[in-house]
């Protein structure tokens, strides 16, 4: 299904042990890392550090995320800023509104405060966490699916990283329909960025006036841990669970179990823990403390 991309290239390495001995020095494949700075109509947004491929649906995926648009109708023209062979082309995009819409990078501004803006970071705590749930509010309790397909989501989505079969380097997300099928996978060095651009894939897949890009997406599958920012983004496309292959943080705990979304951490080899709303995954047994 998923094709490698463009972020693959190769360096000098000399594999050795403990002992001393080794081999000769050999060349080997290692995910891209590069800057993009997104653009809104001509005026700096963001910088992300990612692998090059797919920044259109990175961009889209992290304007929807941040509400800087509610739509793939609020963008105009989303496009690489110079010409190619340029230093540096390729790592500057740029997106125009759509016509008659006026895109306020300000909710960005408000939403850092005043911080370093990269589209890596948030400024976390129980301010954050009450000013996404007056912006999103909670999220609805959507379908629930058997335990034996949260549990198995982490090796589908393992199944679907070429860049990551080449180089061991680089993260990756999905986005799962309650009847199992993967909607949208991409990789990128950034867990981040991987979610951003399955949710930029879904927004420009999505028809006119049709529900947003979490539409049908029972499940956000991420490889690596939860932060809070992946809470948020998964919030804002409207998923109603999230299954890491590792471990969350405090804070994207407690936003998930304010958010109403289901929680699931250390999904690999046929386990999983759920840190909140369990009653989406049918087969979990709930017990009382009492």
């Amino acid at each position: 299904m998923a094709k490698a991309e463009k972020g693959v290239t190769r360096r000098e390495v000399r594999s050795v042990s403990a002992r001393g001995d080794g081999l000769p020095p050999r060349t080997d494949e290692v995910v891209v890392e590069e800057p993009l700075e997104i653009r809104v109509a001509g005026e700096p947004l963001a910088i992300t550090m990612r692998t090059p491929g797919a920044d259109s649906d990175l961009a889209l995926g992290f304007l929807f995320a941040e509400g800087i648009i509610a739509s793939a109708a609020d963008v105009g023209t989303v496009a690489h800023c110079g010409r190619p062979g340029e230093e540096g082309w390729g790592n500057v995009i740029d997106v125009s509104p759509g016509p008659g819409v006026v895109l306020d990078p300000g909710r960005l501004e408000s939403s850092r405060r005043g911080t370093l803006t990269t589209a890596a970071c948030g400024v976390c705590g129980r301010r954050s966490i009450d000013d996404l749930l007056s912006r999103l509010g909670p999220v609805s309790p959507g379908p629930t699916l058997d335990l034996r397909v949260v549990a198995s989501s982490t090796e589908r989505l393992r199944a679907e990283q070429p860049t990551f079969e080449r180089t061991g380097g680089i993260h990756a997300a999905a986005l799962m329909g309650a009847d199992g099928a993967l909607l949208a996978v991409a990789e990128d060095v950034g867990r981040h960025n991987a979610v951003d651009k399955v949710v930029g894939q879904r927004l420009r897949a999505a028809r006119p006036g049709a529900d947003g890009p979490g539409a049908g997406a029972a499940l956000l599958i991420v490889s690596g841990r939860v932060s809070f920012e992946i809470v948020q983004k998964a919030a804002a496309a409207r998923v109603p669970m999230i299954a890491a292959v590792s471990a969350p943080t405090s804070l994207a705990i407690d936003l998930s179990l304010e958010l109403g979304i289901t929680l699931a951490g250390f999904v690999r080899d046929g386990r999983l823990n759920v840190y909140t709303h369990p009653t989406r995954i049918s087969g979990v047994v709930h017990r009382s403390d009492g």
